[in-house]
């Protein structure tokens, strides 16, 4: 068994204690929720770094929390009493523009992703909110503005680069490790420390698109008419429909600063002189209130909420998979959409079609290809004092809606801490091969702080 002063040796990145200069700064995580004290942080700067770290906590018996974008809303990146093992200064970008792919650090977020791989006119699916990790996103599936073009992240998943629970280094592709590579595309963390991903990327530079906001009233057929033009748009659309307490934004009219709206942010990635027409069925739907849509670069829209989404700010999330939406979903969304308690709460819908549903149900480990939408309500504030009166706002919403989802399970990325026995619904037909490998690759369930996937026996 390693010491401490051992792993010092073995490790070339920072490592903090409690009481060091940087521990209380660095033990935080994205949701303020979440104030634990870990015994050891490891700042790795590389995967030798990780090999140690991982042996030092198998060894000592502690648990190991791996943190790079460190926005779980669980708080997975970090934990009481046991070793974090953070990825942050692993953050390298690589980009080979002939092959058309981005190797990421493990520790990457989707803003060093965005700004590495636009200077070529490239990108890929990667989520809503640019300071999230790569890793993270991406093992979990990957939804975000370019799903229906471009898939979800994970299926542009071409290698990784893993430590494993016995401190071994593989590379997993369709071509060597087939299994584990089948099961971090949307198995989780639950496999070991991947240390970089290898991404396909594709032709997005200048995207089309925005915010367009409506009054709450207009709210059924708005809904409606996107659920109804979403699933047969041209797949360069990506667009979500949402809830929108608006911010005192000059785009708004300073008379409804404060105000709900109901709102379709849109992404058109196809040719930006095309990008009008493409997005008109929702203009035609219900009068625009307010709206910032036109061209803009990719990254731009990317990181267009990370203001609402800073760092500590606390956070409660429920979510489903949903196969229908009938008029009784809609109305019970109605009820409780307009009552968002802050201006970053809210409730998405995430549509899963076009190029993601494609995919094999069984190429990989994401489960519901068939599903119609990934669902979010999540409540975002930065008061302790309100913990009880916005949690209670996302389960009130959340119980009036999941009847209607027509599904047990939920997006992992979108889980909260409460949400573990919710596990094999998560993950869905693929839950007992994921099983099988977690027993072949992690057989002791090292990688347990997660949303966990028990090994098979």
């Amino acid at each position: 068994m390693t010491t401490i002063t051992e792993l010092r040796e073995q490790v070339r990145g920072p490592i903090l204690e409690p009481g060091d200069d940087g521990y209380d700064e660095h033990r935080r995580v994205h949701n303020g929720m979440h104030d634990r004290r870990p015994a050891l942080i490891v700042r790795a700067t590389a995967t030798a770094d990780a090999v140690a770290v991982v042996n030092h906590a198998r060894e000592s018996g502690l648990d190991l929390a791996v943190r790079g974008g460190g926005h779980s809303a669980p708080g997975f990146g970090t934990c009481d009493g046991g070793v974090v093992l953070d990825l942050s200064l692993i953050n390298n970008v690589f980009v080979d523009p002939v092959k058309k792919t981005a190797r990421a650090g493990g520790g990457a977020t989707w803003g060093d992703f965005n700004h590495a791989t636009h200077a070529y006119g490239l990108a890929t699916t990667g989520g809503i909110i640019s300071t999230t990790g790569v890793g993270g996103l991406t093992l979990g599936g990957g939804i975000g503005y370019l799903t229906r073009g471009c898939g979800l992240s994970c299926d542009n998943l071409v290698s990784a680069e893993v430590v494993t629970a016995d401190g071994r280094i593989l590379v997993a592709s369709e071509y060597e490790n087939e299994d584990l590579f089948w099961a971090l595309r949307g198995g989780s963390g639950n496999f070991g420390v991947v240390t970089s991903l290898e991404l396909a990327l594709h032709d997005v530079e200048t995207i089309y698109g925005g915010p367009l906001l409506y009054e709450v009233e207009d709210a059924p057929a708005v809904m409606r008419a996107y659920d109804t033009y979403i699933q047969d748009a041209p797949e360069q659309l990506g667009a979500f429909f949402g809830w929108q307490l608006a911010p005192p934004l000059p785009f708004i009219p300073e008379d409804r600063h404060g105000d709900v709206f109901c709102a379709i942010v849109t992404c058109w990635s196809g040719r930006p002189e095309q990008g009008e027409q493409a997005i008109k069925p929702f203009r035609d739907v219900a009068e625009v209130k307010a709206e910032m849509v036109g061209p803009m670069p990719y990254p731009v829209l990317n990181a267009a909420f990370d203001g609402l989404f800073f760092k500590g700010i606390r956070q409660y999330w429920k979510a489903d998979f949903v196969r229908e939406l009938p008029d009784a979903a809609i109305a019970a969304h109605l009820e409780h959409g307009p009552r968002t308690p802050t201006v970053a709460s809210t409730m998405h819908l995430y549509p899963i079609n076009g190029a993601a549903a494609r995919v094999d149900p069984d190429e990989t480990a994401f489960g519901h290809r068939d599903a119609r939408y990934a669902m979010v309500i999540g409540s975002f504030w930065p008061e302790p004092g309100d913990d009880e009166a916005d949690i209670r706002w996302v389960r009130d919403y959340y119980a009036a809606v999941h009847p209607y989802s027509g599904t047990e399970g939920g997006y992992i990325n979108f889980m909260a801490a409460d949400d573990a026995a919710r596990a094999p619904e998560n993950y869905g037909r693929t839950y007992r091969r994921l099983q099988q490998v977690k027993a072949t690759f992690d057989p002791e369930n090292v990688f347990h702080l997660n949303q966990n996937v028990e090994p098979a026996g």
